[in-house]
């Protein structure tokens, strides 16, 4: 039906081939089937033109209704994909432990939802990727969008049971009993101006700071909380990054005391962006931030 409705609006075989990018003998081919299929002919030569007969014209009228139609309905489900895609970006503190999990459990309950997941450090340019969601650190950086407040999180001491298994001293007194050489600490990255350290914790819980210079060093919170997921140490923990281990047991929390980090968390978006389809489910996910996501 293409290939009639092209050679009846420029009026050669020739040109509906360009167009189409096909041979004039495939248009040929497939004119010859229609009028097969139909019993009528469609065209008739007129020097180098082919013109529509009545038939043809009969055709040709609601083809072209039709083609427009498929052609209306094909960029409407286009637009509505790319309506159903968010851009989310992420700092690297939070992205593996905190966000994929709740974009994975917020794609099960919604299967149309498709996103992109962008990891990088603030700030961020909005306009010149797209972003249409950011899970920042510091809410100063973006002035000019909407902020969500996600909680405020806090570190506390962090380890796992077989870790307690194998210290029954620490299991039965508490952090007072951690060798020092068993601290995991982190470094924080060039998002966190001020961070707490070890030393920080130690004096809040009125203990001795004296080993807190021991111990391991990890290269971001992350990889703090793996290794203390896997027996190593005693991690500095973030909660916010520690909630689904903490509730599926791989991680215990060795102390109530936690010390603030310098900021909280926060969702920003473009203000433009307000109404794009899924964000506001998506932020009202993010912001169940006591709630652990869905394993």
């Amino acid at each position: 039906m293409r290939a009639f409705e092209a050679a009846a609006r420029t009026g050669s075989y020739v040109a509906a081939a360009e167009e189409m990018g096909v041979s004039s003998a495939a248009i040929s081919q497939h004119i010859r089937k229609l009028e097969d299929y139909l019993g009528k002919q469609m065209f008739l030569r007129l020097n180098n033109r082919i013109v529509l007969t009545d038939a043809g014209h009969a055709i040709f009228d609601g083809a072209a209704v039709g083609l427009q139609l498929i052609s209306e309905v094909t960029e409407q489900l286009v637009l509505d994909r790319s309506r159903s895609r968010l851009v989310v970006s992420a700092i690297e503190s939070v992205a593996e432990r905190w966000v994929i999990p709740r974009l994975t459990s917020y794609s099960r309950s919604c299967p149309e939802f498709r996103f992109d997941l962008r990891v990088e450090p603030d700030p961020v340019d909005f306009a010149r990727h797209n972003i249409d969601l950011r899970i920042a650190y510091n809410p100063t950086h973006y002035p000019e969008h909407a902020i969500v407040p996600l909680e405020h999180d806090v570190v506390l001491p962090l380890c796992s049971p077989e870790y307690l298994e194998r210290n029954p001293a620490v299991r039965d007194h508490g952090m007072a009993m951690v060798p020092g050489d068993d601290l995991l600490h982190t470094s924080w990255g060039p998002s966190f101006a001020s961070h707490p350290t070890w030393h920080d914790w130690f004096v809040k819980a009125k203990l001795s700071p004296h080993l807190a210079t021991k111990g391991f060093q990890a290269s971001n919170s992350r990889v703090a909380l793996d290794l203390a997921g896997q027996g190593i140490g005693v991690a500095l923990g973030q909660r916010m990054m520690a909630l689904d281990d903490m509730a599926a047991g791989r991680l215990v929390a060795l102390s109530d005391i936690t010390i603030d980090l310098g900021h909280s968390y926060c969702l920003v978006y473009p203000r433009a962006k307000k109404r794009k389809r899924h964000l506001a489910e998506l932020i009202d996910w993010f912001t169940r931030a006591d709630t652990p996501s869905d394993s």
